[in-house]
């Protein structure tokens, strides 16, 4: 196998360190904007595939074809983002005789769509949110699917995620305004401005079940996290186990992850998350078909390396291992984003100047920075993952305060005071928080204006 990294940053750097160690050649591919970036020195090629613009450089499918061919690689990994759950994509891999280390894109394309995924969850036999049964282009049948499911509720983009064409609706004369301006941000980030309407379970927490797939008959449960701090429906912290989980609620996940594998002969890695009420009972949200940001929060746990299960599976061969894995301690991912989280987390580039993330023991840091280096404007945020393990949870909050306590980004804001406080803080130290956290503790975390205090 000869691996090309179809994505930049820190996933790049984190995929070719797995292909290294296990002897498997790199290219990478890189925008003018990264050509200085350590995934272009770090592998044995690379290929500048357009300009800074994504939609001209990594998302050129075209251009990623091509670099491939011309270097002779057989096998692309899209890491997430990007290419990574663009079914087209996936096709022209094998047009081409690459193997894309991804699942099918047939079932790609299924679980793109919020809508089908939401009927094939059915189907499984999982528990799903009311709302619409299908696609919502007109604003009089979104407002008969609300009342149906009863306020408040979300408008979500059929077509994406992250947050994206996403709107909380309190009631029926929000709806106009909310429909309208959900519906052109999913067609201006996705190109399809159908949305769907789901309803909003208050208090919340937002829980997802790692799972690994060889298309052979083999699945293994890697183990859950727990996602609940989030920004615009976008998580900040993540951790695993998920803390003061039932032990029902737990095997329920589990058993419902498996059952969906078994049911939609899903193949690679991939993440089912779902919603988890005050009571235990849990909901399916959506299964997210690639590598996620918070993986190494799983790994830590569980002792494997998904990327290499990936490619072992791309490879046509059985898991490691199958059934589901105890964890082992406790793991805390922290996002370090180029974010001013003062002015509503808005977006920084920029020239850094002391870049120093943590080390010592338990710590694990995945990046693509370096005192000096340069964070562009035209991508995510994420520069880097501030990841920690201890034996249980409260010495991995322990660890991780000691950790962000270390760290200095000199030259851009970035997130690392609020992770602090928040690691500081005895609604996070409990393991008792849901979706609300940061609103519901903006007035006591001074990165968001507030007056401190816990």
């Amino acid at each position: 196998m000869k691996l090309l990294v179809a994505n930049r940053g820190e996933i790049a750097v984190r995929v070719i360190r797995t292909a290294r160690e296990l002897g498997i050649p790199t290219v990478a591919v890189y925008s003018t904007a990264d050509a200085q970036t350590p995934a272009v020195e770090m592998a044995d090629e690379a290929v500048c595939i357009g300009p800074p613009p994504a939609r001209e450089s990594y998302l050129d499918v075209r251009n990623v074809i091509g670099a491939a061919e011309v270097t002779g690689c057989d096998a692309v990994h899209p890491g997430y983002g990007f290419l990574s759950e663009n079914p087209e994509f996936a096709t022209e891999c094998a047009r081409n005789g690459i193997r894309f280390v991804g699942p099918a894109p047939e079932v790609m394309q299924r679980m793109g769509d919020k809508i089908e995924a939401k009927r094939a969850a059915v189907e499984a036999g999982l528990p799903v949110l009311g709302g619409s049964d299908g696609p919502v282009t007109d604003l009089e049948i979104a407002r008969a699917a609300a009342e149906s499911a009863g306020y408040p509720v979300l408008l979500k983009a059929s077509a994406g995620g992250g947050g994206r064409g996403m709107r909380r609706v309190e009631g029926p004369d929000e709806l106009d305004r909310a429909f309208e301006n959900a519906a052109q941000e999913a067609l201006a980030a996705f190109g399809d401005g159908s949305l769907y309407v789901e309803k909003l379970l208050e208090g919340a927490r937002h829980v997802e079940v790692q799972v690994l797939a060889d298309g052979l008959g083999g699945v293994l449960i890697v183990g859950d996290r727990e996602c609940s701090i989030q920004r615009r429906h976008q998580k900040v912290v993540e951790e695993g186990p998920a803390p003061n989980l039932l032990d029902s609620t737990r095997e329920g996940l589990h058993a419902a992850a498996e059952r969906a594998c078994r049911a939609w002969g899903y193949k690679s890695a991939g993440t089912l998350e779902f919603l988890v009420d005050a009571a235990g009972d849990f909901y399916f949200l959506e299964l997210n078909a690639r590598l996620q940001v918070e993986h190494p929060v799983t790994e830590l746990v569980s002792g494997m390396d998904i990327v290499a299960e990936q490619l072992r599976i791309a490879d046509g061969q059985v898991l490691s291992r199958t059934g589901r894995i105890a964890p082992n301690g406790h793991a805390i991912e922290c996002r370090v984003n180029a974010e001013d989280p003062a002015f509503d987390f808005r977006p920084a580039a920029g020239r850094l100047g002391t870049f120093h993330l943590a080390a010592g023991p338990g710590v694990r840091v995945d990046t693509f920075c370096r005192s000096g280096g340069y964070v562009p404007p035209y991508y995510d945020s994420l520069i880097a993952k501030l990841c920690v393990w201890a034996p249980d949870r409260p010495r991995a909050v322990a660890r991780m305060r000691r950790a962000l306590g270390e760290s200095v980004v000199e030259g851009v804001p970035t997130t690392l005071p609020l992770l602090e406080e928040i690691s500081q803080e005895e609604v996070f130290i409990s393991g008792r928080y849901t979706t609300s956290y940061l609103v519901e503790r903006a007035a006591h975390l001074p990165s968001l204006g507030g007056g401190g205090g816990r």
